[in-house]
């Protein structure tokens, strides 16, 4: 089984195998699956991210989704 994250995170392989095993099993919980299938709906843009609330989703840009929305990644 392959990861990305073996290389970029310096996990030992039965490490990486765990991580790969819990982020499949995250990504096909029932919620996930309906997140991904309104994305599909709604259709992902190059220039902004969708952030499902619980009112709907609303896209944002790229920028202030990865900055925090000004606040910065160090507390995060």
């Amino acid at each position: 089984m392959r990861t990305p994250f073996k290389l970029k995170q310096q996990l030992s392989k039965a490490a990486a195998l765990k991580k790969a095993a819990r982020d499949l099993a995250m990504a096909k919980t029932p919620a996930r699956r309906l997140k991904k299938a309104q994305n599909q709906r709604l259709g992902q843009r190059g220039d902004s991210d969708l952030h499902h609330t619980g009112s709907g989703v609303r896209r944002v840009s790229i920028k202030n989704n990865r900055g925090n929305f000004g606040n910065g990644t160090k507390t995060e």
